[in-house]
């Protein structure tokens, strides 16, 4: 364990120092609100959508009710209330210096391209009023051959409008859109946690879900005191996702790398090669 994220965490500092310049200027405190604390175990744990982050929640509300902990599985109240969570940001600017100098710090991240995906599948291609109204009603208007998307989310839904991947592509990379597409579920890990300016202590891959979640609570002394909801360790193979982005251009799959690469060289994934050759 302690090996595997020396090495992520090296990785982290030799891509932020050969890129000094894009990540020369400090996030403002306003931008930290993915980072939960918990105080009575000085923690930060900073929450990536569509990387786990509800099983990870489960622990940090689980663990701020005090021993004996819970089991996380069993967890019935909503994981994504603030009610259930205390967030970094809305603590006064010298606790927020001093517990990102002393608290023990991680986060979980996820193969860009594999991420995006899920994004897609669970927010964009299932119909969810929220995303119809925010994102998809435009993104039908803009590039899906469909000028006047009904408003109302139900009759979209009953008239099967969907997006396509290719459409949701599209408009992510779109000049047009820049400011407007961002969306915390398909936003550049690396602009949710800033690693360059907030040095993690644990850096879990959702591909290792189990085992980096043990050896998290290993690193805490919670292993024989809290269990891990365990997640069924689902690999996208490299076939399926040529499927989803062979659907693409080459020159959109080229110019949706360069928007997550620094997200492939911090967190140590390899360049899709096989999607960005002709």
């Amino acid at each position: 364990m302690r090996q595997r994220q020396e090495e992520r965490r090296q990785q982290i500092n030799k891509t932020c120092n050969s890129n000094k310049q894009r990540f020369f200027e400090e996030p403002n405190p306003d931008l930290l609100n993915h980072l939960l604390v918990d105080d009575a175990h000085c923690l930060i744990y900073c929450y990536v959508p569509k990387v786990a982050c509800s099983n990870l929640k489960k622990i940090m509300v689980t663990l701020k009710t005090g021993p004996p902990y819970g089991d996380p599985s069993l967890l019935t109240t909503t994981v994504h209330d603030s009610e259930n969570l205390t967030f970094l940001k809305d603590l006064p600017k010298h606790e927020i210096t001093a517990k990102l100098k002393h608290y023990t710090k991680f986060l979980f991240v996820r193969d860009p391209f594999v991420r995006l995906i899920s994004a897609y599948r669970n927010k964009i291609e299932v119909p969810q009023r929220y995303f119809y109204e925010r994102y998809s009603r435009n993104i039908l208007r803009l590039y899906g051959n469909q000028p006047n998307p009904p408003a109302d989310f139900n009759l979209a839904r009953a008239s099967k409008l969907k997006v396509s991947f290719d459409n949701f592509i599209q408009y992510l990379l779109d000049p047009q859109t820049k400011g407007k597409s961002d969306d915390e579920h398909w936003k550049q890990m690396n602009k949710v946690c800033f690693p360059c300016h907030i040095q993690y202590d644990f850096i879990g891959h959702q591909e290792d879900m189990n085992e980096d979640s043990e050896d998290l609570l290993e690193m805490l002394k919670l292993r024989n005191e809290i269990r891990v909801p365990q997640s069924p360790v689902i690999r996208t193979s490299y076939e399926s996702l040529v499927q989803w982005y062979t659907t693409l251009p080459l020159n959109t799959r080229r110019k949706l790398y360069n928007r997550y690469e620094m997200d492939f060289e911090l967190f140590g994934y390899s360049r899709p090669d096989g999607l960005l050759e002709s």
